[in-house]
């Protein structure tokens, strides 16, 4: 029988918010397949179709994790063999802001001249994306970083 542990006991260890936001949607194929499914619902094959270079059995292996998740829903469309077309919950609904954040800045680092942008569909500006505080009525800019803090 081993003897009982009697080292110094230690906090458990808490994930930061990004550790646990990784943890859920961490890779590649995860964040580009919440992308496709944010215009609606897809099939297995037009997720295929929508992801170049993704194999079966990954896509497979996603969809079930987002699942677990609560990102995604499927929902059967015939049961003789078993398809299903796959949605975003709320909560995937919820990424589209960091996705787009995400895009923002992989395109800002493309290197293309004239690099692909969000724009406002009224007059065309690019649009910028700031933090806010509601109750103070205060924007926090970058170089703030004293002022953003989890808790």
């Amino acid at each position: 029988m081993p003897a009982p542990y009697d080292g110094p006991m230690t906090e458990p260890v808490t994930a930061s918010p990004l550790a646990e936001a990784t943890a859920r949607v961490g890779d590649r194929w995860t964040l580009l397949l919440v992308q496709a499914l944010l215009d609606g619902p897809r099939r297995f094959n037009e997720l295929l179709e929508a992801l170049p270079g993704i194999a079966p059995n990954v896509l497979s292996q996603r969809l079930k994790h987002l699942e677990r998740e609560r990102v995604l829903v499927s929902q059967p469309y015939s049961r003789r063999p078993p398809r299903f077309a796959y949605e975003l919950t709320a909560s995937g609904r919820e990424l589209a802001g960091a996705l787009r954040l995400l895009t923002q800045w992989g395109a800002d680092r493309s290197g293309s001249p004239d690099p692909e942008t969000l724009r406002h569909l009224t007059c065309g500006t690019p649009l910028e994306a700031r933090w806010y505080c509601p109750t103070c009525a205060h924007p926090v800019d970058d170089d703030d970083t004293g002022d953003l803090r989890f808790m």
